[in-house]
């Protein structure tokens, strides 16, 4: 087969719209023994973890680094060549992809490169382990799901609790039936952090020269610059992130769908909640520059047990109360024979109902690949067994697409009284008891009683697990994609 260059990629990519595609990957056959060659994807933020896991880790060479700012590239390249180590560095994914000497790449990418990268990178034929969400909408995650299986490429998730037996004896637990049957799984993924409060207002000025803008938009639509957005705070905007639900909370949520047995998507979502921060000088109050809500309740339905999902982004910060609001990441399951959580030595125990007396959980043996989520992607591309995978890429999907469904329902959302109470906050004690978190929180930190104004209310969407499509709402549909802007378009044949 003939090597497909840049310029041939560039070509078929602005002219069909869709990434390489070829008819068998062009890895360089390797025996067992020999070095795995990672390249890896986006190297400010988590991306530095990949580098130091994978230098660290026997049989595996890390040959490449790839990022459009130049500086950071410049940043972690230093080391290795002060010890006369080689590692190729890459301002474009494509021409990383090109090299038949990378067996596989790790993305830490913004959320909205996450798919099209690992498409791509499939299509090359390089396994792949990407960062959550593996998706920035529910049809990227199908179509990362298609390529691995069509490539037949090994696709690890960034969902490292799938590698812990902590929480797989937990899930095993919770499925067991010694506590009946799951009602509400809870996740939390309120912490404090960047732009967790006011990120404040940047204006729009010319993109420094550093940074390759255009590559770093990619899919999203062409836009200005401003330092909002670059290279954190896009979290906090549709076009690249996906909030918190769709940041620290993929972790969260995916634990929660885990411990639904046998769970794929919900049969419905609706979420509610708002951005409201502390106020900057000469904007209009409790705003930012922001668009994704800091305070967001998801309320799923999986056909029986419910999936309740609470982000409060004002906690663990003195706010006008003076008081420091408790930061809560993690997760609850609440059952018909009472609640496994955590007790306040921070140990799992079950609480049967009406007693605050935790019992050790029910001890259930567990099946797990080997190592951590790092060494288990090593292994597996090895060995080539998916099934050994702690999150392969269906997973991830999954949950992932779970995060996406909440956002869609909040951003179809109106703004409505305060005194609005949902239905949706009378099917669990613990709906209604995150609804008052958030609203005393909000109320604490910032003086801002959401009962005497509005709060974004989502409307309740159906949806059909199998199609993956909302039931008869084109509004809700249109945002399970996006329009692409080329030749960054994730195909729809991968």
């Amino acid at each position: 087969m003939n090597r497909i260059t840049r310029r041939d990629f560039m070509k078929s990519s602005m002219a069909a719209g869709v990434g390489l595609t070829l008819a068998s990957p062009f890895s360089r056959v390797r025996g067992a023994n020999d070095d795995i060659r990672v390249a890896v994807v986006g190297i400010n933020g988590r991306g530095s973890s990949h580098i130091r896991a994978f230098d660290e880790m026997d049989g595996v060479r890390l040959a490449g680094l790839c990022d459009v700012d130049s500086n950071v590239l410049e940043k972690r390249v230093k080391p290795f060549r002060d010890a006369n180590k080689k590692v190729d560095t890459y301002v474009d994914i494509r021409e990383l992809l090109e090299n038949r000497n990378i067996d596989a790449i790790t993305i830490a990418t913004t959320n909205h490169w996450h798919s099209l990268a690992t498409i791509w990178a499939c299509q090359a034929g390089k396994d792949v382990y990407v960062e959550k969400p593996c998706s920035h909408n529910v049809f990227e995650g199908r179509k990362c799901v298609e390529a691995a299986r069509k490539y037949k490429r090994i696709v690890q998730h960034g969902t490292q609790s799938r590698a812990s037996s902590k929480w797989a004896k937990q899930i095993a637990a919770v499925q067991s039936g010694k506590y009946g049957k799951l009602l509400v799984s809870k996740a939390n993924a309120s912490k404090n952090g960047k732009g967790r409060w006011s990120i404040g207002f940047k204006p729009i000025q010319e993109p420094p020269e550093n940074i390759d803008f255009n590559i770093w938009l990619g899919p999203a639509p062409k836009q200005p610059y401003h330092e909002n957005i670059v290279h954190y705070n896009w979290h906090w905007f549709w076009d690249f992130g996906n909030g918190e639900i769709g940041n620290q909370g993929v972790h969260q949520m995916d634990i929660a769908r885990w411990a639904i047995k046998d769970s794929t998507l919900p049969k419905s979502a609706i979420s509610m909640g708002g951005r409201w921060v502390n106020s900057t000088p000469d904007y209009p109050p409790f705003t930012d520059q922001a668009q994704t809500p800091n305070c967001q309740l998801t309320i799923m339905d999986f056909g029986g047990p419910l999936l309740v999902f609470e982000v409060i982004g004002l906690v663990d910060r003195a706010g006008l109360d003076g008081k420091k609001y408790p930061k809560k990441v993690g997760n609850e399951f609440y059952l018909e024979e009472g609640v496994i959580k955590e007790d306040e030595n921070e140990q799992t125990k079950f609480f049967p109902k009406g007693s605050n007396k935790g019992e050790p959980l029910v001890d259930v043996d567990v099946e797990m690949g080997p190592g951590d989520i790092f060494e288990n992607f090593i292994q597996c591309i090895r060995t080539r067994r998916r099934s050994d995978l702690h999150a392969d890429i269906t997973k991830a999907h999954l949950s992932s697409a779970c995060c996406h469904l909440g956002n869609i329902s909040y951003r179809l959302g109106e703004q409505v009284s305060g005194t609005t109470r949902p239905n949706v906050l009378d099917k669990h004690e613990e709906i209604a008891k995150s609804w008052e978190t958030i609203k005393q929180t909000v109320k604490g930190t910032l003086g801002l009683d959401v009962s005497k104004g509005t709060y974004c209310l989502g409307p309740k969407l159906r949806f059909n697990p199998r199609t993956e499509k909302f039931v008869k709402n084109r509004a809700a549909n249109r945002l399970l994609t996006r329009p692409y802007r080329k030749p960054f378009v994730v195909p729809k044949n991968v």
